[in-house]
């Protein structure tokens, strides 16, 4: 099992992350598209360190096109030396509509496509095939020498591996056909992979005519922990918080029905609309949280992360949305590793 932390802080501080973490051990640093871009921070942290992974948990699909997708992910591998994830998203219709005023429809249809898109375009630049790509969302048909980077570039490690982000059956399919892993969304649940994502990637893998060989399952998954009670206290209820918050989006309803609290989605969804933040985390019980989150004293976190997660999980990440110490995941990664 490969861990992943991370990167943090903006393009100032990403080299210094970077380095931290790759001193302590961890396997991958992943940037996310939140208030920053995902992928300049990743230039500083190749340029500074010399084995761990780098990638983007998530960048926004949607709010670009393949060609962009394909000249970012082609100049990180190879920047890298070969140690770059393209990782994606869709995010959700009013952020890719509202929020950056693109087009919305049949996201995994579009999807698929555009990781089809990407990987044709690579293929041109790699390999010297003819680039006629033409699909129902995305057609490139042009490509001259002066727009052509070097195939040498990339040898010795090849084109990037692409991941997506997936919660629901038909995206989670499209990761299995057509992409080398999956990010499981942190709002998950062990039964909800092993009951819900494993057979629809392996449905993908199949009509792929794929074997689920090689291929990733990446979880950034909830823990709730500290050095003393009033720590404890705090993690769990800033977690709730984080739960609520994504239970109110009806795209991740499925997890919620699974467990038989489907009805829970409609009410976070209104109390978010009144901007009710705090009665949506007094909505997350214990039983709840305990579902979504691994929580115990620092020693008790990895041997329940291995039990549950062990035997499904290629990749895994501590989500913790609250202020910590650093210092308190260094036994966590080194039982984890033992």
């Amino acid at each position: 099992m490969r861990i992943d932390a991370t990167l943090m802080g903006g393009l100032a501080e990403a080299a210094a992350s970077a380095k931290d973490l790759e001193a302590a051990g961890y396997d991958g640093a992943w940037t996310a598209e939140t208030a920053h871009d995902p992928f300049l921070p990743l230039v500083q942290a190749a340029a500074d360190t010399d084995s761990i992974e780098l990638g983007t948990s998530i960048a926004v699909a949607f709010a670009r096109n393949p060609m962009l997708l394909a000249n970012l992910g082609w100049d990180l591998q190879a920047f890298s030396n070969g140690r770059f994830i393209l990782g994606l998203g869709s995010q959700i219709k009013p952020h890719i509509t509202k929020r950056f005023s693109m087009e919305w429809s049949s996201p995994a249809a579009r999807m698929r496509e555009m990781i089809n898109a990407v990987r044709a375009i690579w293929d041109t630049w790699e390999n010297g095939t003819k680039l006629d790509f033409r699909g129902d969302f995305y057609q490139h048909t042009l490509m001259t020498p002066f727009f052509t980077p070097n195939a040498s570039d990339l040898a010795g490690f090849g084109v990037p591996k692409i991941f997506i982000a997936a919660v629901g059956n038909l995206m989670t399919e499209v990761a299995g056909e057509t992409c080398d892993g999956v990010i499981v969304h942190g709002f998950t649940t062990e039964r909800y992979i092993r009951e819900v994502t494993i057979p629809a990637l392996e449905k993908g893998r199949e009509k792929a005519g794929k074997t689920m060989d090689g291929f990733q399952i990446s979880g950034p998954l909830f823990v709730v922990t500290g050095n003393n009670e009033d720590e404890m206290k705090q993690a769990a209820q800033a977690t709730k918080q984080q739960i609520a918050f994504y239970g109110s989006t009806p795209a991740y309803r499925p997890v919620l029905e699974l467990h038989g609290w489907g009805e829970m989605q409609e009410e976070l969804n209104r109390l978010s609309k009144a901007g009710d933040w705090v009665k949506m985390g007094e909505a997350i019980d214990d039983e709840i949280l305990n579902t979504f989150a691994v929580v115990g004293e620092p020693e008790q976190i990895a041997p329940e992360l291995k039990r549950r997660y062990g035997d499904i999980v290629d990749r895994l990440g501590f989500y913790a949305p609250y202020k910590s110490d650093p210092g308190r995941w260094k036994p966590v990664l080194e039982e984890l590793r033992s």
